[in-house]
């Protein structure tokens, strides 16, 4: 290829998953309604963040919320918080879990907790995974969906088994949610209904909802006051937070109740592409609106493939590709407002055309 894979992706008129590109124009988009008169927020105080907040506490079925400019700040304040509640340093969660893989180490080094890997990397922890464990544990962080294991979900009675045997044990347990609301159409539960179960709640504004930044965090009132403190400490009242509690609200409102459309294309592309040589998609079925494909092929062999589709039809159907060995490669796909974008008789084609290159391997 004469150019990254990723710039001639930037390149294609319809890209598969996602919901468009992340340019300023999608802040642009979500100021368009907004009067120009309307006070900004101040150190966390205003009713631009202070009402949203509400709405969120109320969404959640919590007693109280605070805006936090990232999730990674709000869930090493949770663990910390619950933690000292407890007087005890070690949490538990699932060995790929965010805090463990992406943060560079942050709970560990700014806040001195340690970590319980729950179960194996390639699936979802059990209750019998928890119960093994012999020492005492503060929290117990769950996220819903399991974004590195292809975005699977435990059953929702295997998550009220969880919850009521935390409560019974003392151990706090915290949801990351930062993709909840992808999480629903499966359950068939609302966001309430799901956040009972657990005692403090993160959830994102940029993943599948598409605003730019930002995060909440929900639970008790004294929750919340505490990690008000914390947030302050961690340098996260920014003067002002507006722009991305505009862009937050927005694009909630904008794409919260089409997570079950997005989850019906992932399972629709997922069974196509687990018709083809060479592929196999993890979960086999989706349970939401993202899965993993897996390639048995190089990342070389795969972009060259998918570069000749882009080029034909104008539609990238892979948008990232990460290589696990020599021979084999990978790809995250989610789904949002972009599947709905494209021709359905261009896509058609373009997945002919990818299957057709595979079984050429």
């Amino acid at each position: 290829m004469s150019k990254p894979y990723i710039e001639i992706v930037k390149s294609a008129k319809y890209r598969l998953t996602g919901n468009g590109s992340r340019n300023i124009g999608m802040l642009m988009e979500s100021f368009e309604g907004i009067d120009p008169s309307t006070d900004s927020d101040a150190y966390g105080n205003g009713a631009v963040i202070n009402d949203f907040e509400s709405e969120l506490a109320e969404l959640l079925g919590k007693e109280k919320a605070v805006f936090f400019p990232s999730g990674t700040m709000a869930q090493q304040i949770a663990m910390r918080m619950w933690s000292d509640k407890k007087g005890l340093r070690k949490v538990a969660y699932h060995p790929l879990c965010h805090l463990e893989i992406h943060e560079q180490d942050g709970m560990k080094v700014l806040h001195h907790l340690e970590s319980i890997l729950l179960g194996s990397k390639d699936r979802l922890f059990t209750i019998e995974d928890l119960k093994s464990i012999n020492e005492p544990i503060a929290a117990l962080l769950i996220e819903l969906p399991q974004r590195e294991i292809g975005g699977q979900l435990p059953s929702y009675d295997a998550l009220v088994e969880i919850s009521y045997y935390c409560r019974d044990k003392g151990i706090k347990l915290h949801l990351d949610g930062a993709r909840l609301f992808e999480a629903l159409p499966y359950y068939g539960k609302s966001a309430k209904e799901i956040c009972s179960l657990f005692d403090s709640v993160y959830v994102s504004f940029y993943k599948g909802l598409g605003g730019i930044a930002g995060a909440v965090l929900a639970g008790g009132t004294d929750f919340i006051e505490e990690a008000k403190l914390w947030k302050r400490r961690h340098g996260g009242d920014l003067i002002s937070l507006y722009p991305y509690i505009i862009s937050a609200k927005y694009n909630l409102d904008k794409r919260m109740g089409k997570m079950k459309q997005y989850w019906m294309h992932a399972k629709t592309i997922a069974e196509r592409l687990n018709k083809m040589k060479g592929v196999k998609t993890v979960p086999d079925v989706p349970v939401c609106n993202m899965f993993h494909a897996y390639f048995d092929m190089s990342k070389e062999t795969a972009e060259n493939i998918s570069t000749s589709v882009i080029e034909k039809y104008n539609i990238a159907i892979v948008t990232n590709i990460s290589a696990i060995d020599a021979d084999t490669c990978k790809s995250e796909l989610s789904f949002g407002d972009s599947c709905s974008l494209i021709p359905e008789e261009s896509l058609k084609e373009a997945l002919d055309q990818l299957e057709l290159e595979f079984s050429r391997l």
